[in-house]
């Protein structure tokens, strides 16, 4: 049922849901008959990383696989911090979430026999990726999902709006403020509920090379930090190697099935640099193809993608989406080597939750790529995002399912943050290209610590709530990292580059203890603060 801004009303008895991408609409759809609200920034379907992803779906569901083999795989990977009754789970739910996927329309690629065709992607041992026509996974997912959850008549559907703080009353939530999102300056709407599920994506948006739209600015960390909920492994961001450079912000995605299918790596001497770092190569973790890249780059020699003995004239057909993101940047990949660079993908951290989705809020459940459930640890194995995302919205719907929620608390009579208003683009680009530069794929301590006073003065001194949520979200990763002084997974210190065994354990913080660390640094030079003036 589509709703508008206007409509809506103060106060609610249904189940409100923050976010248009996977896990916000397979949610919505797991709850049905009960009522939802189901809020989105961007017209649904659009606005989520979850659209755009390529890779497809990890299951274990051809003959010869197993959920215990595809859970060892994504422990291999994962930096020794995956929580293994976790990983082992999802991998269990993974083929009833495949055929509710089916039932909802996605038309998954089949074999000549009809059976799911399944490829082969980076650091899994079998093939277990299930595509649709290669690389469009992601938008044939939502699409399916879009028209499934318009046809739903106990979906409410509001498009247009943007959480920006989080309403808590004793300890439990009380609802939320939100506020027009192409209308910044607008005045916030206020909307009293007992049960809010936060499926707003990621933060690659605060990095300057990111392969997710606009709207994965961590807006939905930021809001929970700020609530008090605890935040879970938030220095831990995967940075996909292989963004196609062609100076589009955000950056194309050449998906990792491409290596899959033999595609390799190379820099501008024609070396296939990998083979010298790694016994898999291409296909070796995402964290060291990244690395690998970054340093080819960082010398001067650049770093290229090569299908043209691999696909050549198959390519527009296997991989119609990277193919069309090619020829648009005047790039034949059949005869063309592709130039490449790692960018911000994947948050591993986040809202920190347990095996239902729930957070250390009452009232407050995460899904999808803001929260943190312990399937990944320091570095996602691919395609295993989407699974997460869909085995846990419906593990949060059954949770919800089985309560009786209170009628919703009296709205405040003040505004959690009242000011609005359009964040400095320049301001803005400083913050991405710092995140990038000192929180990016290779990190040291004095460039986290110039970072960290950078994030703290900007969230104390922002002029409007979406640029300070922004430096919410930038603050509770610099400071994570800076904590963190070993180098693991995703995480890499230039100067701590060892692993260190006793620092195995995940990360749990707060915006409290983020802020802490933040101030128990040295001050920087007065010439650094032109950022926030």
């Amino acid at each position: 049922m589509q709703d508008n801004i206007h409509n809506l009303s103060r106060s609610t008895d249904d189940i409100v849901i923050v976010g248009g991408g996977l896990a916000g609409l397979f949610c919505a759809l797991k709850l049905a008959p009960r009522r939802v609200t189901l809020i989105s920034a961007a017209p649904l379907g659009q606005g989520a990383s979850s659209a755009w992803a390529q890779g497809g779906i990890a299951a274990a569901v051809a003959e010869g696989d197993t959920p215990e083999a595809h859970a060892a795989d994504t422990i291999a990977v994962g930096g020794g911090l995956v929580d293994e009754a976790v990983a082992l789970g999802i991998a269990r739910e993974a083929g009833p979430r495949i055929h509710d996927l089916l039932a909802y329309g996605v038309p998954f690629d089949r074999d000549l026999e009809g059976r799911l065709a399944v490829g082969r992607e980076a650091a899994h041992s079998a093939r277990r990726i299930v595509h649709v026509r290669g690389d469009g996974a992601g938008a044939a997912i939502i699409a399916a999902l879009s028209d499934a959850v318009r046809r739903t008549p106990s979906i409410r559907v509001i498009e247009g709006l943007a959480a920006e703080a989080l309403l808590i009353e004793d300890g439990a939530v009380a609802g939320l403020q939100l506020r027009e999102a192409v209308n910044s300056s607008a005045r916030p709407l206020l909307l009293a509920a007992r049960a809010v599920v936060l499926a707003t994506g990621g933060i690659g948006h605060l990095y300057a090379v990111t392969t997710n739209p606009l709207e994965a600015s961590g807006s939905g960390l930021a809001i929970a930090a700020r609530a008090g909920a605890v935040i879970a492994d938030p220095e831990f961001v995967q940075f996909h190697p292989t963004a196609i450079r062609v100076g589009r912000d955000p950056a194309p995605l050449a998906t990792e099935a491409l290596r899959g299918e033999g595609a390799t790596l190379i820099n501008g001497s024609g070396e296939r640099f990998m083979l010298s770092r790694h016994p898999l190569a291409e296909l070796a973790p995402r964290d060291i193809v990244a690395r690998g890249v970054f340093a080819e780059i960082a010398a001067g020699r650049g770093a290229f993608l090569d299908a043209r003995q691999a696909l050549g004239t198959r390519f527009a057909d296997r991989f119609p989406t990277v193919h069309a993101s090619c020829i648009a940047a005047g790039i034949d990949p059949a005869t063309q080597i592709i130039p490449i660079a790692p960018a911000a993908h994947y948050h591993m951290g986040g809202i920190a939750v347990d095996e239902r989705g729930r957070s250390s809020i009452d009232g407050l459940w995460a899904g999808g790529e803001v929260s943190s459930t312990g399937a990944h640890g320091a570095n996602r194995l691919a395609s295993n995002s989407l699974l997460e995302a869909v085995v846990y919205a419906a593990r949060i719907a059954d949770d919800i399912a089985g309560r009786t929620l209170p009628s919703p608390a009296r709205l405040p009579d003040a505004l959690v943050a009242p000011r609005g208003g359009t964040p400095d683009a320049v301001i803005v680009q400083r913050l991405r290209a710092m995140m990038s530069a000192h929180v990016g794929v290779v990190r040291e301590g004095d460039g986290l610590t110039d970072a960290l006073h950078h994030f703290a003065a900007l969230e104390r001194e922002a002029t409007s709530i979406a640029l300070r949520n922004m430096a919410t979200s930038a603050l509770l990763v610099a400071a994570s990292a800076w904590s963190r002084c070993e180098s693991r997974g995703a995480h890499f210190r230039a100067d701590h580059p060892a692993e260190i065994p006793a620092l195995a354990q995940r990360t749990m913080t707060s915006l409290a203890a983020v802020r802490e660390i933040a101030e128990s640094l040295s001050p920087l030079p007065r010439a650094v603060r032109p950022m926030i003036a």
